[in-house]
C-alpha cells in the first residue's frame, strides 16, 4: 500500500514595498540592518504561502468519485454531514483537475451520486469494486469518517470541535479492485484556541468551519495546491 508523503516547495513573492525596505536596511548600521532584514523575512514567511503537491496522483486520465461513510451516531447527530462532505470534496477535486487538465474527470454529478447511494443504503457493506461499478468510475475515493464532535467531551459549554477519519483509494480497473492502493489519515480541529464558550460562536459557524476544514484536507490529497505558511489546520 502506498502512503503519501507531502512534498513542499516554497514559493517566494516580493513586493515593491519589501524591496524598498531592503534598500533602506542597506543604509543602516550593521546590527540595525540585520534586525530589520530579519524582521522582514519573518513577516514575509508568516504572510507567504507554499505549494503542497498531491499525495495520490493516480486520478490522471481516470474517472473518479468520492464517497463518505459515517457512523450512524454521527449521521444522527449531524444530519446531512456525509452528503455535504461528498459535495465539497467531489467539487473541489473536479474543479482542480479541470484546470490542469490531465484527463481526470468526475463520474456522476454529485446530485446523481447521492441518489445512487440513497437508493443503495447497503453500499458501505458492499465490496468496493461493486460501489465503483454502481457509480461507473475507475477510481473510488472512500472517506471513513470515524469521529466528529463540536463540544469538549462532557462539557456542553465549550466549543472543542474535532473531526478524524481515513481516506483510501480503490483502483477498480486493477488486479486487486477491492483492496486500497493508497490510504492516509486526516484530522482537523476548530476553534484554534481553547476556552471558546458556546456563547462566543454560533453552533453553525463551528460546524461549518470544522466540516469545511476536513473536506479541504481530504480534497487536497488529490491535487497540487497553495497553503498559507501558518495555516491553522
Amino acid at each position: 500500500m502506498k502512503h503519501g508523503n507531502r512534498k513542499e516547495a516554497p514559493r517566494r513573492r516580493h513586493s515593491g514595498a519589501l524591496l524598498g525596505l531592503v534598500v533602506l536596511a542597506l543604509a543602516l548600521p550593521g546590527c540595525m540592518a540585520a534586525a530589520l532584514v530579519g524582521g522582514m523575512a519573518e513577516s514575509a514567511r508568516r504572510q507567504g504561502s507554499h505549494t503542497v503537491y498531491a499525495e495520490y496522483e493516480g486520478l490522471k486520465g481516470k474517472t473518479f468519485a468520492v464517497v463518505v461513510a459515517a457512523d450512524r451516531s454521527i449521521e444522527s447527530q449531524y444530519p446531512g454531514l456525509a452528503a455535504k462532505l461528498m459535495d465539497r470534496t467531489n467539487t473541489m477535486i473536479s474543479n482542480a483537475h479541470a484546470q490542469m487538465p490531465d484527463g481526470a474527470t468526475a463520474g456522476p454529478r454529485v446530485d446523481r451520486l447521492l441518489r445512487v447511494l440513497y437508493n443503495h443504503p447497503e453500499w458501505p457493506a458492499l465490496p468496493r469494486k461493486d460501489v465503483a461499478d454502481l457509480l461507473g468510475v475507475e477510481r473510488l475515493i472512500v472517506v471513513d469518517l470515524a469521529a466528529y464532535r463540536l463540544n469538549e467531551p462532557g462539557n456542553a459549554h465549550l466549543w472543542d470541535g474535532a473531526a478524524a477519519g481515513t481516506v483510501s483509494v480503490i483502483e477498480a480497473d486493477s488486479t486487486v479492485p477491492d483492496e486500497p492502493v493508497f490510504e492516509t489519515a486526516i484530522s482537523v480541529t476548530f476553534p484554534d484556541s481553547t476556552g471558546v464558550m458556546v456563547t462566543d460562536l454560533a453552533r453553525e459557524v463551528v460546524h461549518t468551519e470544522l466540516s469545511n476544514r476536513f473536506g479541504n484536507r481530504v480534497a487536497w490529497v488529490f491535487f497540487d495546491h497553495e497553503e498559507a505558511n501558518e495555516i491553522k489546520y
